[in-house]
């Protein structure tokens, strides 16, 4: 025979049930999006965000003392109303550009089309690039949409190795209030979607 919980006892675990998932629905969008960045690395920018946030991704760089802006990006496909550009990172770095960042200290780098993983991909392009110049990957700042942060640094730590210290920034999100994601149809599709995908 097995033991059943009381009605009182079910009523204590739908309540459990209840307080714990409203926590967790609370601090899903803040414990996604990280704030922590490691000054004085090398600066990356994901070059899929749209020109707002690669404005406050510029204003962030130069507030800092960042060695170096990196643009990162699979290749745009042929076609596109964006086709002028050979990948998101040419076209994220003009932008950037546009917006007023230093020529001199800006770099675009492209990663090869895959059909999953892009984030792990452009970060395996990133280090390869940096080896391949000399410059230090001690430090490595990830600049991301609020929601995708965690999961671009998770992955960059990853591509990286043990030896780089991996910092993260969050670009505010724009579509949704991050302490009310829930009541929007853009909050619940980005934050359960990525909770997902890092999980």
């Amino acid at each position: 025979m097995v033991p059943l919980p009381t009605w009182r006892g079910c009523l204590i675990l739908v309540l459990c049930g209840v307080i714990v998932g409203g926590i967790a629905m609370r601090w899903a969008c803040a414990f996604l999006t990280v704030n922590d960045p490691a000054p004085g690395g090398v600066f990356v920018v994901e070059g899929w965000m749209s020109p707002p946030q690669a404005k406050n991704a510029l204003e962030e760089f130069q507030r800092g003392t960042y060695s170096g802006l990196y643009v990162t990006g699979e290749p745009i496909d042929k076609g596109s109303p964006l086709d002028q550009y050979e990948s998101y990172a040419e076209m994220t770095a003009d932008v950037l550009r546009r917006l007023g960042a230093d020529s001199a200290r800006l770099h675009a780098v492209p990663a090869p089309k895959v059909a999953r993983d892009r984030t792990y991909s452009t970060a395996l392009a990133l280090k390869k690039a940096l080896l391949a110049e000399g410059i230090s990957i001690a430090k490595v700042n990830v600049v991301s949409g609020a929601t995708h942060t965690r999961r671009s640094r998770l992955l960059y730590e990853m591509a990286f190795g043990s030896g780089t210290r991996v910092g993260a920034i969050a670009v505010p999100e724009r579509d949704f209030d991050p302490a009310r994601w829930w009541k929007t149809s853009p909050g619940v599709r980005e934050v359960t979607g990525e909770y997902i995908a890092y999980l």
